[in-house]
């Protein structure tokens, strides 16, 4: 019998990581929870290699600084990321720093389990990344260049009325812009628009 995957869960509420466990377990993942990076750090080397899904806001260490740690230690397990109160320059860090998703609390089912079905998707093949950059690459082509320079500066991590400023625009154009972007890609989150933009190549320092 093929053994399940491993999801290890750390936030610090316990009402999160129950509901987060119990829509994963009932997905057919196996589920480790943790109530703070620290403790699970603790046995990081020797925890079955899996996905991580982390909250960005505890106490003692943040996700930023979890998914640093783990670097350090040479543990590579794809993060997707958990906030409560996210904004576009946390979802940048973020991501740069290898989170597969950066989802907002309280979280959807189908947006948790896509995320958790293409973070093994990294694990499982390289394959499977260069796809995601093929297609990501395809729905950017979609864009007019105008919305092509608004989502550079949003992969920039740059607020929407310095985005405004370097494009010689106005806040509410920008607004329009996004909302456009994200038509076209066919997303509903900042998160998705963001892996996209990762995944074509955008938010690289200029």
């Amino acid at each position: 019998m093929e053994s399940k995957r491993v999801v290890h869960v750390i936030d610090d509420e316990e009402t999160i990581r129950k509901a987060v466990g119990f829509t994963l377990r009932t997905a057919g993942f196996a589920v480790e929870t943790y109530g703070s990076g620290v403790d699970f750090l603790k046995i990081a080397d020797e925890a079955e290699r899996g996905s991580i899904v982390l909250d960005m806001h505890m106490p003692d260490m943040n996700g930023l600084q979890v998914q640093a740690a783990l670097t350090q230690m040479d543990i590579s397990m794809p993060v997707v990321m958990l906030t409560g109160n996210g904004d576009i320059a946390l979802a940048v860090q973020a991501m740069k720093a290898g989170a597969v998703d950066f989802l907002a609390k309280p979280i959807e089912r189908p947006l948790l389990l896509d995320a958790i079905d293409r973070a093994f998707a990294r694990i499982d093949t390289a394959e499977g990344r260069a796809l995601e950059e093929a297609e990501a690459c395809r729905q950017v082509d979609l864009l007019t260049p105008r919305e092509r320079d608004v989502l550079e500066g949003l992969a920039q991590g740059l607020p929407n009325k310095t985005i405004a400023y370097d494009l010689g625009i106005s806040s509410r154009t920008v607004e329009v812009h996004r909302a456009s972007i994200m038509s076209k890609l066919g997303v509903r989150t900042l998160a998705e628009t963001l892996r996209i933009a990762f995944a074509a190549g955008m938010g690289r320092p200029l």
